[in-house]
């Protein structure tokens, strides 16, 4: 028995997406009771709420089928309704803590079967309104990136530069960029690991982060990028990642974000097209639609 629960758990696979790339993971329990509580808070909504829905039905269904099995346990039963559904409307009543008043528990069994019931109806309360909660109240960021990061001249040296802004245009204070580069490398004894190194920032902090905000990696001999060509990254499967957090002023809350940039989000020799411009009021224009554009440095 030992033997077959271990083949079936290593038959278990799961798909773990980072970038471009998609790894296959075998061997570690992903079954669905593994972590519920995980998988409540990252489902989407409409999936969230119709398993909710499901789930309150199915209890229904159970307890409305006990009620079913006793002799006669709750009085005053809807003579216009098939017995089945009365006794699942009552028991919608007793699982919700309602309790209209019509119809109740008259034997010991039907009291007994409420019992049970009233409990369970208490803790899928508690539960749900936790569940919910907390999926209102986790912090989202707002963050745009700019869908290619791009490598050109700044200031006569080869750089890396990704652009990012703030949709709400609220205050981030204590902003903090960090930048990582993901490849494989051989080593001398023929293996092959993915490594991962930090590329440094100019500014990774911003003390007002509301608007748009562009991060500058030089690429010089320090640089773990220095080496890299469009062909370059592609063969060692390169992958960037960034991660930006701060705290937003209107909530006191830490924000989070993280883009990845694969192989094909990277346009070499290009800068971003500028954004900013001057009204006729002599207002500065951020003009997001362009937000996104690229040209290259031949142009």
């Amino acid at each position: 028995m030992a033997k077959a629960r271990k083949t079936r758990n290593e038959r278990k696979s799961h798909l773990v997406t980072i970038g471009p790339r998609e790894i296959e993971t075998h061997g570690l329990g992903t079954g669905f009771w593994n972590d519920l509580y995980h998988r409540s808070m990252t489902v989407y909504w409409p999936v969230f709420f119709g398993s909710a829905a499901a789930l309150f039905v199915i209890l229904n269904a159970i307890y409305a089928f006990l009620y079913w099995l006793g002799d006669d346990p709750i009085a005053n039963v809807a003579p216009n309704l098939p017995r089945p559904l009365s006794l699942f409307y009552f028991s919608i009543e007793t699982l919700a803590t309602v309790g209209y008043g019509d119809m109740h528990p008259q034997t010991n069994y039907g009291h007994l079967v409420a019992t049970v019931e009233i409990f369970t109806g208490m803790s899928f309360l508690a539960v749900m309104t936790g569940l919910i909660f907390a999926r209102f109240s986790r912090p989202r960021a707002r963050f745009v990136f700019a869908r290619h990061a791009v490598v050109t001249t700044y200031q006569g040296q080869p750089t890396l530069m990704i652009r990012i802004a703030n949709a709400r245009h609220n205050t981030i204070s204590q902003a903090t960029a960090r930048l990582w580069l993901f490849r494989l490398e051989h080593t001398k004894e023929r293996d092959v690991f993915r490594r991962y190194y930090e590329l440094k920032l100019d500014r990774r902090e911003h003390p007002l982060f509301s608007l748009s905000w562009t991060l500058l990696h030089i690429i010089d001999e320090s640089s773990a990028f220095r080496d890299m060509t469009q062909d370059t990254f592609f063969d060692v499967e390169g992958t960037l990642i960034l991660n930006v957090d701060g705290v937003d002023d209107n909530s006191a809350q830490r924000l989070y974000a993280r883009q990845v940039y694969g192989w094909r989000d990277i346009r070499w020799q290009h800068r971003y097209r500028d954004i900013t411009s001057l009204s006729e009021q002599g207002r500065l224009v951020l003009d997001y639609t362009k937000f996104h554009d690229t040209v290259s440095e031949e142009t």
